[in-house]
């Protein structure tokens, strides 16, 4: 392994857990039916049902925080999958494993297309950067935490060029 590929890999790593941590972290307000995620849904589908349809906006409300946080598990399994793979490989349990880089890449992409949504969601509707409930502000950090993970997942699926991986 070149210095390039370890500076590579220790990076997509550090970013892995990073996403991981913001999204398994956010997984009992999803699934739970927390007040701060039924506000969150419940405005973003407020809106979907003016801007978008009735029918849409009324799904998301009921639906949304088990949607994206169902794809926030995928993603962060599939991120860390790769640890799985290597203690398989290291049981003599499987031959060949896939690439790390191809893993890290369109999870990445994954990743920043799940929080370009979220990114938008903060912009284009009345829920705002900060979000406030009950009195609470979070003072933008939503909205921050996945504007970073926008960025770096689309900074780990360009430094490990999945598309120049394949097959190696």
């Amino acid at each position: 392994m070149t210095a390039k590929d370890r500076i590579v890999s220790g990076v997509s790593w550090l970013i892995v857990l990073w996403i991981a941590k913001v999204f398994l972290f956010s997984l009992p307000y999803k699934f739970t039916g927390h007040p701060d995620t039924l506000h969150i849904f419940g405005t973003i589908g407020g809106w979907m049902q003016q801007a978008v349809g009735e029918a849409l906006g009324s799904w998301f409300i009921a639906y949304g925080a088990y949607a994206v946080g169902s794809a926030e598990l995928f993603i962060s399994v599939l991120l860390l999958s790769p640890l799985v793979f290597c203690g398989l490989k290291q049981l003599n349990l499987v031959q060949r494993i896939p690439s790390r880089h191809l893993i890290h890449g369109f999870g990445g992409l994954l990743a920043s297309c799940v929080m370009m949504g979220a990114v938008f969601f903060h912009l284009a509707t009345p829920l705002g950067i900060e979000v406030i409930h009950e009195g609470q502000n979070d003072h933008g950090s939503l909205f921050y935490a996945a504007v970073s993970i926008l960025i770096l997942g689309l900074v780990m699926f360009v430094v490990n060029m999945p598309w120049r991986h394949i097959g190696k």
